[in-house]
């Protein structure tokens, strides 16, 4: 479809040899923002805590409770790591709501670190559990023909966490300029249909009137924006045949749309992916730091 383009994060400056991307620059601000917030959360903590403090103290025993169901009491140690994990990752997909800061998580590199990182944290503590031989014994098990296939499996685990993460809010971005682009061209050419005369967008500029008056003394809301819908149209049809915007095209099917896209694929989206990206990483940690009974039976 001609309009749009889908590129990947540009380089915006460079200093020295480090070229820092569109993505960088939202890592360095999601950042600044969680260590901000972090130490104005945490200090002057109070006995009797006000509304803020309040809201924090939910939030973490919410993650602390989240942490001890899913991975057990003995690897509540984890709890700071999948915080960040989680929080990096819905502010890396809210900060694209600036609308000229990228989303961190539309970028496969940011998340296929955190995958691998949490794939190297299972490793390291599969070898301290059953030493480097018995780590490497276990790709052979149940039987030694599957060999080729759990070693697949062991690098494909980090791939499809972040193909899952990265495939939705990448996913979501496009599908919304997709519809934005359409949009812009149905707006055009309704325009144009209601300037083709002005006696049409005319009458349903009045229609819109003797709507919106109703809607009033109803008081019915619907109604009102309805009337307030047709009344705008009417009059930029009625400006555009009488060539009083200078050939001005106003995009009125766009009005809206991309604060209700980005309420679905930035905020709930944004939201879902970042908690089934850390869940499957307590998962999987807690696959490879079971309980310490269970290292005791073996």
């Amino acid at each position: 479809m001609d309009g749009i383009e889908v590129r990947g994060p540009q380089e915006l400056f460079s200093i020295g040899p480090i070229a820092i991307t569109e993505t960088i620059l939202s890592l360095i601000v999601v950042m600044a923002v969680l260590l901000t917030a972090g130490i104005l959360l945490g200090r002057n903590l109070q006995k009797r805590p006000g509304k803020l403090q309040v809201l924090t103290e939910k939030g973490v025993s919410m993650l602390m409770n989240l942490v001890r169901g899913t991975m057990g009491e003995h690897n509540m140690s984890w709890v700071p790591y999948i915080g960040t994990i989680f929080l990096s990752s819905i502010f890396g997909s809210f900060i694209g709501l600036t609308g000229f800061l990228r989303s961190t998580t539309a970028d496969l590199a940011v998340v296929l670190t955190w995958a691998v990182m949490t794939s190297v944290i299972i490793w390291y503590h599969s070898i301290k559990r059953n030493g480097l031989l018995g780590w490497l014994k276990g790709f052979t098990e149940p039987t030694p023909v599957m060999t080729p296939m759990n070693i697949v499996s062991e690098i494909a685990q980090p791939v499809a966490m972040a193909f899952r993460h990265f495939g939705n809010v990448a996913g979501g971005s496009i599908i919304t300029m997709i519809i934005y682009t359409a949009l812009a061209a149905a707006s055009t050419a309704l325009i144009n249909l209601l300037a083709s005369t002005w006696v049409f967008p005319a009458i349903v500029a009045v229609l819109g009137a003797v709507l919106l008056i109703s809607g009033i003394r109803k008081k019915k809301t619907a109604s009102k924006i309805i009337a307030v819908v047709l009344m705008v149209l009417g009059a930029l049809g009625v400006a555009t045949n009488l060539n009083l915007l200078g050939g001005i095209e106003i995009p009125i099917l766009q009005i809206g749309v991309p604060a209700a896209l980005s309420i679905y694929f930035d905020l709930f989206s944004g939201f879902v992916q970042a908690f089934v990206f850390s869940l499957l990483s307590m998962v999987y940690i807690a696959g490879a730091c079971p309980p310490p009974e269970e290292e005791n039976t073996k």
